[in-house]
């Protein structure tokens, strides 16, 4: 029994020892732990507080007219379909596709032999006419015929003559001239081929140092439109746009679509007429806008936002967001609609690694 007891005693004194150790041992981590965390805000109190490089710029107030966008058609100032007016036999063609052709240019002649034959004979006809007008009119002077006889005379002269006009007039519309200086189209007329009264031969653009462009707007936008106004003509292949003026409105409205249509001119060169284009039309009256770089807009789950530069209590410059509301992008500026007034720094080249109230080291772009 007493070996018993002194075997349980001796369990009992080594687990009390190992229970000691243990204690001492986390102790001593507790202890440790807390030096540590001591030692490193002392070490964190010691470092200079991070600052980020950036660059910033001014808000500045801009002038701004909403805009809206439509599809436009080229238009030559001159553009012709060219069709006959009389039936005939082709005998010449004048027809390259993409030349150009100055007023008065022959581009198509019809067959005028038997025209020809017949203003001879109408010619002859006149002159013989001439002749009795004037036996006539001696005769009336030696009293040897009558007044009426004298008239007669004069009038077979004159029906002569217009006979003769007749048929220099069908001449010349078997002649098909160029109306005025034009690029000529596609045409499909030959030598020899017999044409109906009103055949399509091709037709004919202007060459012009300007061209028109017709685009429809909403009936409230071309209620604040006015001669002279300007538009932007952006073309596919163009990234520049090309400036254009309003030179007339419908007076009428679709009533369809209540649409309205407007023109307007580009001065200089042009797309081909036909071509069909995209036309930036104002859409209400200038307003006071906010314009920043496009560098300095931030972009969020939050929304569009972007970092002021505002001085703290000790005149250091920190970093604080500001939410705001955007407009369209004019060439390197953004519009602010809201949230921001003109005078303010904001944060562009390096505004990425910012966060709110971070320290800030600025160069100002402008």
């Amino acid at each position: 029994m007493w070996h018993s007891f002194v075997k349980s005693n001796r369990g009992w004194t080594g687990s009390a020892v190992l229970l000691l150790a243990l204690a001492m041992t986390g102790g001593g981590l507790v202890a440790w732990k807390r030096a540590s965390v001591r030692s490193a805000d002392a070490a964190a109190s010691r470092q200079p507080e991070p600052v980020e490089s950036i660059t910033s710029a001014v808000a500045r107030e801009r002038e701004y007219r909403p805009t809206t966008t439509s599809v436009g058609t080229i238009l030559a100032l001159t553009s012709i379909t060219l069709r006959n007016e009389l039936a005939g036999t082709v005998r010449q063609v004048a027809l390259a596709p993409g030349q150009v052709v100055e007023a008065g240019t022959v581009l198509v002649a019809l067959d005028v032999s038997v025209e020809q034959a017949e203003l001879e004979a109408e010619q002859a006809q006149a002159d013989l006419a001439q002749t009795t007008l004037a036996r006539a009119e001696r005769l009336r002077e030696a009293q040897a015929t009558s007044q009426e006889e004298v008239d007669q005379a004069r009038a077979a002269r004159q029906v002569a003559l217009a006979q003769i006009e007749r048929t220099r007039a069908v001449i010349a519309k078997k002649t098909i001239r160029a109306p005025f200086r034009a690029r000529v189209g596609i045409s499909d007329v030959h030598p020899g081929q017999y044409l109906n009264e009103g055949t399509e031969l091709t037709t004919l653009q202007g060459v012009d140092a300007a061209a028109n462009v017709d685009f429809t707007v909403a009936q409230a936008v071309a209620a604040d439109l006015r001669p002279g106004e300007p538009v932007a003509v952006f073309t596919a292949d163009d990234a520049r746009p090309l400036a254009a003026k309003i030179v007339a409105i419908d007076s009428r409205v679709d009533a369809t679509t209540r649409n309205a249509l407007v023109r307007a001119r580009i001065p200089g060169h042009a797309p081909a007429p036909g071509a069909s284009v995209r036309v930036e039309v104002p859409a209400g009256p200038p307003t006071k806008v906010v314009a920043i770089p496009v560098s300095a807009l931030r972009k969020g789950p939050g929304g569009d936002h972007v970092f002021l530069i505002v001085a703290d209590s000790t005149g250091k410059s920190r970093a604080h967001e500001q939410p705001v509301r955007t407009g369209p992008v004019l060439e390197d500026d953004v519009l602010i609609l809201s949230g921001l007034t003109p005078g303010q720094q904001v944060a562009t080249s390096g505004s990425f690694k910012l966060r709110e109230a971070v320290l800030v080291a600025s160069d100002s772009t402008r």
